[in-house]
């Protein structure tokens, strides 16, 4: 069924079965008017999870469980009996929570997380935990102690991270819809490098997991990878419907493209004077001519970040690792090693040790940040970025046995578009717009207003049917507007 370009540089498991093409959204219709039963899209989707082992997207499988739900239809809400993947970071009952890391023991978790609660509860059949790098430190799924999750369009690349397992999966054809959270952009990354739609949604819009409670910045949204602009909207309209925070506007149901004609800033250069490569460049600008020639309004804009804001975030993300490596124990129910940490956990966490003495102050920047970034949209509506500064790197470039000095210097230049929101708790939404020279994705950035994923996903929806995005097992030939001659990667 497994179907490869030749050398096996890519991998999908589109089939003539049950799940077909479709997303989760017309899977979800064809089961509730009867066309396929669950057991049949259960079965399809555990022949397509067990043909795309080669990715290593899968922590852990739920296969016997799924097919008894799908036998005994105990499916409610929107997305009843589609089969889906919860990350390896959140608790459900019965199952371990190992977080990417060897540091975690296997001990079934007692109770299962209010996110995970929310999640389900729109009918998802769920057939596993998918990867992630340890504890989601890093832009790449690849860990010490576990084959690394590989990118399906090429083999040899990274599939993003920290949410890479998920994002494989879908991309590969596995499954339609997989949760993915979002700490520094491990949503829109996977998203953007995989050929995917991935919303990193406005600070509490949904549950608030509850690690996240505690933390003076919650930097953390959670949400799914998806393969349309539908499946994400109505995954966000159903979860709504199960918990709606009152303090942010409701987004109901998202059908389409608005009429409304918006003001949109370009920056193609993120605040840290890096460069953008010229292939992700053009992916961007190419981007922003469409939306001109929609009728949108195009100029340059400028997002008011301090410079140090780069130092502020990177020192709280070592902090997070400190308490990881000094407080575990505390942390974790099932079992902690520290003997067991990965080095760039214990990297962060020296970096954190010996610059202690600044939280203070990056505490409050930081908390600063939400108004500094809500001034661009005093003029714009939207914000249109790249998602990341180069082009996806083989695997390896992150990898574990990377020395912490090097891990750091080349993971801050390639994700310098994404914390800005997770600082903010802004909206950031990655669609597939781009490709690079040898056909791997490119994504690109919207950027909206605290609490406004609707203009967002409406302006998706205008591009993905203007540039419908592509599959994997569609033929690959590169539009022109997705290369040209220039080089671009990572140095």
């Amino acid at each position: 069924m497994t179907t490869h370009t030749p050398l096996r540089s890519r991998l999908h498991v589109y089939s003539d079965d049950a799940l077909g093409t479709s997303d989760a959204t017309e899977l979800g219709q064809r089961l509730r008017q009867g066309e396929i039963t669950s057991a049949e899209v259960t079965e399809a989707a555990i022949a397509r999870l067990n043909a795309a082992g080669d990715l290593s997207g899968l922590v852990l499988n739920t296969f016997q469980e799924a097919r008894h739900r799908a036998e005994h239809k105990t499916f409610n809400g929107f997305f009843a009996g589609v089969p889906s993947l919860i990350k390896d970071n959140i608790d459900l009952r019965g199952l371990a929570t190992c977080h990417g890391s060897a540091a975690l023991g296997s001990k079934p978790m007692k109770k299962t997380s209010a996110l995970a609660k929310q999640y389900l509860a729109q009918g998802f059949n769920l057939l596993g935990k998918s990867t992630l790098p340890a504890f989601g430190f890093t832009a790449s799924t690849e860990m010490a102690h576990t084959p690394a999750t590989r990118n399906p369009w090429h083999l040899d690349h990274s599939a993003g991270g920290s949410s890479g397992g998920s994002a494989a999966l879908v991309a590969a054809g596995a499954i339609p819809i997989a949760h993915g959270n979002d700490g520094g952009g491990s949503i829109r990354i996977p998203a953007a490098v995989c050929g995917l739609v991935g919303l990193k949604s406005t600070r509490g819009r949904l549950v608030t997991q509850e690690a996240a409670k505690g933390l003076p910045v919650n930097i953390v949204s959670d949400g799914v990878l998806t393969r349309t602009v539908r499946d994400t909207a109505n995954f966000f309209m159903e979860a709504e419907k199960y918990y709606r925070n009152p303090k942010l506007p409701p987004l109901g149901e998202i059908r389409g493209p608005s009429r409304k004609r918006l003001r949109i800033g370009l920056m193609v250069d993120s605040i840290t004077g890096e460069s953008t490569c010229p292939q992700t460049r053009l992916a961007v600008e190419n981007t922003a001519k469409k939306l001109s020639d929609m009728g949108h309004h195009v100029d340059i804009a400028h997002i008011n970040l301090p410079q140090r804001f780069v130092d502020d975030f990177l020192l709280y993300w070592a902090m997070l690792a400190f308490f990881v490596s000094k407080f575990g124990n505390a942390l974790f129910s099932q079992g902690f090693d520290s003997q067991q940490l990965d080095p760039l956990t214990l990297g962060l966490a020296r970096y954190y040790r010996q610059r202690f003495l600044k939280t203070p102050g990056m505490l409050r920047q930081l908390k600063k940040s939400q108004a500094h970034y809500a001034e661009v949209f005093n003029q714009y509506d939207v914000v249109l970025t790249p998602v990341l500064a180069h082009t996806t790197p083989e695997l390896g470039y992150l990898g574990p046995e990377v020395d912490f000095d090097t891990h750091l210097e080349r993971l801050l230049r390639y994700t310098s578009f994404t914390p800005a929101n997770n600082a903010a708790g802004s909206p950031g939404l990655s669609l597939p717009l781009g490709q690079t020279l040898t056909g791997l994705p490119i994504g690109v950035q919207l950027n909206g207003r605290h609490g406004d994923e609707r203009t967002l996903l409406e302006l998706a929806f205008e591009l993905e049917e203007a540039q419908p995005f592509a599959r994997l097992d569609q033929r690959q030939d590169h539009h022109p507007a997705h290369s040209d001659k220039r080089n671009g990667g990572q140095k």
